[in-house]
């Protein structure tokens, strides 16, 4: 099983775990594409001054942009896109994201 942790703050982590089938599944180019659209849809600001946007700035600023209520209600459609799409751009079995020291830790 492959998880991943999404926290944002003591006491308010939320867990979804993504079957192997369903990370087989997942195409990399899609989850590129997802984390690039979600990042504009949701307004995100780039944590680079360079500009340059690394997968890892994507993936933390679409989760501290999503909030805590985006994930609060987790196993609806966007939270499964968003674990999916996070372990197979990292190609990691478990991804912890805290929001609140802007940090990713496998």
């Amino acid at each position: 099983m492959n998880n991943v942790v999404v926290s944002f703050g003591e006491g308010r982590e939320y867990e979804f775990r993504v079957t192997q089938a369903d990370l087989a599944a997942q195409d990399a180019d899609a989850a590129r594409q997802w984390f690039e659209h979600e990042f504009v849809v949701l307004e995100c600001t780039p944590s680079n001054p360079v500009g340059k946007l690394l997968i890892v700035d994507q993936i933390l600023n679409v989760a501290k942009y999503a909030g805590e209520n985006a994930f609060m209600h987790g196993g609806n459609n966007w939270t499964s896109v968003f674990a999916c799409a996070t372990l197979k751009m990292l190609g990691r079995n478990f991804v912890r994201i805290d929001t609140r020291a802007f940090a990713l830790s496998y």
